[in-house]
C-alpha cells in the first residue's frame, strides 16, 4: 500500500518516524512529508522516503529571520499559499493520506477540500482540544476539520470522550495505543553539556506551553526550597511561552543557583542526556491527552513525578507518582519521598522502567494502523 504520511511542521518527529518505519517493515512503500530537517532532528529514515515539501522557503530563511513575527508570518503564507494552490501529486499518488498534525486551520481546511473524495483521508487527534488552546488562530477551526477525514485514530479513552463529546461519531474514532518511543542516545558532548549533579535533580523537559503547568512545579519547588530541602530543577527546550517571569521568581527567592536552564531547540541527544543526568522527571501537565515526553522517558528508569490529568490518570497506580493537575502543594508532597530518598527513586525509576518495556510496539501499532486504513478502503468500495 502507498501511504502519505503528513507533519508539514514535524511536530512530532520522533513519532513519525517510529510509525513510518514499522509500516515500512510491514511491507508498504511509505513517505513523510514534513518541512526540511534541521540539525536538532534526529530522524534516519529506515525503509520509507523523506520528502520536504513544506516550509522550504522559509526554513531555509529561519537562520537570517530568526523565529520571531516575521518568521511565523512566512511560514503562514507560505504554507497557505501550498494548500490553495501547491502540488499535491505525491498525496494524491497514494492509496492513503495519513495527516499527524494540521498546522493552520484555516489552510488546511483548503487542502483538505482539495482531497476529499479522491483518496481515503485519515487523522490522528493526538490532542482534542488542538494545541491545548493557546495557539490562537493556528487551531481555530480544528474542530471542522476532523468531520473531512474518514477515520480518526486516537491514543486513550480521553481522546475518545472527549471527541464524542464534541459530537464526532464513535464508530470513525480507532483507538490504537501509543507505544514508547527512544530519542537518539547522549553522546559524549551532549553528556559534557548537562553539568553533572550535586543534589537530587528534577527535570522538565520538552516544548514549553502554559498547558504543560511549568509554574505549578516552579511553586511546588519554592516551596520545598522554602522549607529546607537541598535538590534541583532543571529545565530543559524549547520556550513558547514567556519564561523570564517564573525564573525571575526563583531568582528573587534567592535559588536562582538551583535552576538549571538548557532552553532552545535541543537535539535528541542532549534531552536524553539531561534525562540520563536527572534523578526525577516531572510531568506537571494541567490536561493532556497522550504525552510522546512521558512516553520517551520511561526507558532511562527514573522516577516520574505526574498531574492525573488524561493518560496520567489512567496510568497503573505504580508507575509514577501523581498529584492532582493545578495544585502546586499537591505536588510538593509528591516530590518530596523522591527527593529525600534514593531507594524510593530507584524503586520508582524500576517500575516505569518496566511499564515501558511491557507497553506494545511500533510493529503492533503498525498492524493496527493498516487495519484502520484497510476498513475505509473497504468503506469506500
Amino acid at each position: 500500500m502507498k501511504i502519505a504520511m503528513i507533519d508539514p511542521s514535524l511536530f512530532t518527529g520522533r513519532y513519525d518516524d517510529s510509525l513510518c518505519a514499522a509500516l515500512a517493515a510491514e511491507g508498504h512503500d511509505v513517505t513523510l512529508m514534513a518541512r526540511p530537517m534541521r540539525d536538532t532532528d534526529a530522524i534516519r529514515p529506515q525503509g520509507y522516503r523523506y520528502d520536504p515539501a513544506y516550509f522550504r522557503l522559509s526554513e531555509g530563511l529561519r537562520a537570517r529571520l530568526g523565529e520571531g513575527r516575521a518568521f511565523r508570518l512566512l511560514k503562514a503564507v507560505e504554507y497557505g499559499v501550498a494548500c490553495v494552490v501547491g502540488g499535491l501529486g505525491t498525496i494524491r499518488r497514494a492509496g492513503v493520506a495519513h495527516v499527524q498534525w494540521l498546522p493552520l486551520a484555516p489552510a488546511d481546511r483548503l487542502m483538505l477540500r482539495r482531497l476529499k473524495g479522491r483518496l481515503p483521508l485519515v487523522h490522528t487527534v493526538h490532542n482534542a482540544d488542538a494545541y491545548h488552546a493557546d495557539a490562537g488562530v493556528q487551531g481555530r477551526g480544528y474542530r471542522a476539520l476532523l468531520d473531512m477525514f474518514d477515520a480518526l485514530v486516537v491514543h486513550g479513552g480521553t481522546t475518545v470522550a472527549a471527541l464524542t463529546a464534541q459530537g464526532v461519531d464513535p464508530a470513525r474514532i480507532h483507538v490504537i495505543p501509543h507505544p514508547p518511543m527512544q530519542l537518539a542516545a547522549a553522546g559524549i558532548d551532549d553528556l559534557a553539556s548537562v553539568p553533572d549533579a550535586p543534589v537530587p535533580r528534577i527535570l522538565f523537559f520538552g516544548t514549553m506551553r502554559p498547558y504543560k503547568g511549568i509554574d505549578i512545579l516552579i511553586d511546588a519547588c519554592l516551596n520545598l526550597w522554602r522549607a529546607g530541602h537541598r535538590f534541583e530543577l532543571a529545565l530543559a527546550g524549547k520556550p513558547f511561552m514567556p519564561m523570564e517571569p517564573l525564573t525571575a521568581r526563583v531568582d528573587a527567592a534567592g535559588y536562582g543557583d538551583r535552576l538549571l536552564k538548557d532552553f532552545g531547540f535541543l537535539s535528541e541527544g542532549r534531552l536524553s542526556a539531561h534525562m540520563e543526568k536527572a534523578d526525577i522527571i516531572a510531568f506537571p501537565y494541567r490536561h493532556i491527552d497522550s504525552s510522546g515526553a512521558f512516553l520517551s522517558a520511561l526507558h532511562h528508569g527514573k522516577a516520574m513525578v505526574t498531574s492525573d490529568a488524561g493518560m496520567f490518570g489512567q496510568l497503573p497506580a505504580d508507575v509514577a507518582v501523581r498529584a492532582p493537575a493545578g495544585n502546586a502543594p499537591a505536588l510538593a508532597q509528591a516530590l518530596l519521598p523522591l527527593i529525600e530518598s534514593a531507594a524510593i527513586r530507584q524503586q520508582q525509576g524500576a517500575r516505569a522502567r518496566a511499564h515501558g518495556e511491557a507497553m506494545g510496539s511500533w510493529k503492533d501499532m503498525a498492524v493496527a494502523t493498516i487495519r484502520v486504513y484497510e476498513s475505509v478502503m473497504a468503506g469506500r468500495a
